[in-house]
């Protein structure tokens, strides 16, 4: 049978009735541990002689888990997979996995303010040496490669501002440093854009996002090579950082849907785009799908979709941009993004708050930026809303 399409993989990748009762939907495994044959059976299991389970914070965790990972790699292109208990687990996870002290971090300079704080609060308490680039600029990345450069990190597109980076590039780049390169893939998910086949080592979500895609879980999955995968296992163990299997049985539910909802997402960002930046009240856009987004070449080129993220500016600053929020009624101020709703936030108050200003300003989370998250909701209610909205500024 030749290869399936996306949305089939989303459907069916990983699923098997339940071989105890022929259930047709998995399963929630919702054990902590496992019961086993005999001694021998389980003296095997933990030595790494026979596959299969043994307690649920051991990988593979629960046969629960076992299918997350499976439509994961499906969806990635890749071989094996970690899930964690939140985006940032999955972060830590690789992070503690590949490097230690006198190690050189490179990362992209705008990444989701925990990302920041991880690597500049905790990995550098470690003895671990951590650059913030560029990585719009390659002469950039490459000024930056240093001898001692163990891992590359990039957020593609960038958490606000929608910076896209040459994924294919930095990566080579990275690989003639005999560094790591990591990919976070939250913002495109696996539908608009495949990391490891431009070059990336792993791919990480965080799934609370599009992958949950309903605001009602917290989550995290990293997906590589095997060999990749198996490296990291004794961290995954020993940290803890583990999806609990409810949360594993919501993201294969969200999981089915995710073709439907990220190609809604993308129909309405790209009107919701257009909308505002031909919006008199508004002094900038930042959309991958855009002709005036700065990358946009390198998007289209490795992107087949543009999502339902964007950045934009209210002329009037933050004060503007504060009232804009207050007077939104269809969407919803609040964090966090991916959900079937629309959502919108202040980044330099809320999830970028800890990044200090003047980093901040220099890596264009500028006061007056604003972050939407578009829903699947009619585009036209959106627009209505945010133009009601506007109009009260």
């Amino acid at each position: 049978m030749k290869k399936k399409k996306f949305g089939t993989l989303c459907v069916h990748a990983g699923e098997h009735p339940d071989p105890a009762f022929g259930a047709h939907t998995t399963p929630i495994y919702q054990t902590s541990t496992f019961v086993f044959d005999n001694a021998e059976q389980g003296a095997s299991r933990f030595a790494g002689q026979e596959e299969g389970y043994t307690y649920g914070r051991l990988v593979p965790n629960t046969p629960t888990h076992s299918v997350l990972v499976e439509k994961m790699v499906a969806l990635e292109g890749g071989e094996a997979g970690h899930t964690f208990s939140t985006g940032m687990a999955a972060i830590t996870g690789v992070a503690l996995s590949l490097l230690k002290q006198g190690d050189h971090l490179l990362s992209t300079d705008v990444v989701y303010g925990c990302t920041y704080g991880l690597f500049t609060s905790l990995l550098t308490r470690f003895g671990i040496e951590v650059s913030f680039v560029d990585t719009t600029d390659l002469e950039e990345v490459q000024r930056n490669l240093k001898k001692n450069t163990r891992m590359v990190f990039l957020e593609t597109p960038a958490n606000p501002t929608m910076n896209v980076c040459d994924i294919a590039a930095i990566t080579k780049m990275a690989k003639d440093f005999g560094a790591v390169s990591i990919v976070d893939n939250t913002f495109a998910t696996s539908m608009f854009q495949k990391p490891l086949q431009l070059g990336a080592d792993a791919v990480l979500h965080s799934c609370t996002k599009y992958i949950g895609g309903h605001a009602d879980l917290l989550g995290g999955v990293l997906i590589g090579s095997s060999e990749f995968i198996d490296n990291m296992t004794p961290v995954v163990n020993d940290t803890g950082l583990t999806m609990a299997p409810y949360e594993a049985w919501l993201c294969i539910r969200g999981l089915k849907t995710l073709h439907l909802r990220m190609a809604k997402h993308a129909v309405n960002g790209m009107k919701i785009a257009e909308f505002l930046e031909a919006h008199r009240k508004i002094s900038w856009v930042r959309y991958p799908g855009l002709p005036s987004h700065p990358q946009h070449t390198i998007a289209k080129q490795q992107m087949s979709g543009f999502g339902g993220m964007l950045s934009f500016g209210v002329a009037g600053g933050m004060e503007a941009g504060r009232k804009l929020m207050n007077r939104v009624e269809l969407c919803s101020l609040a964090v966090s993004l991916g959900a079937v709703d629309t959502l919108i936030q202040h980044p330099a108050s809320m999830t970028h708050a800890d990044i200090p200003e003047e980093v901040r300003i220099k890596t264009g989370i500028t006061d007056d930026l604003v972050r939407l998250s578009v829903g699947i909701e009619e585009p036209e209610d959106i627009i209505a809303d945010l133009d009601q909205a506007l109009e009260k500024v």
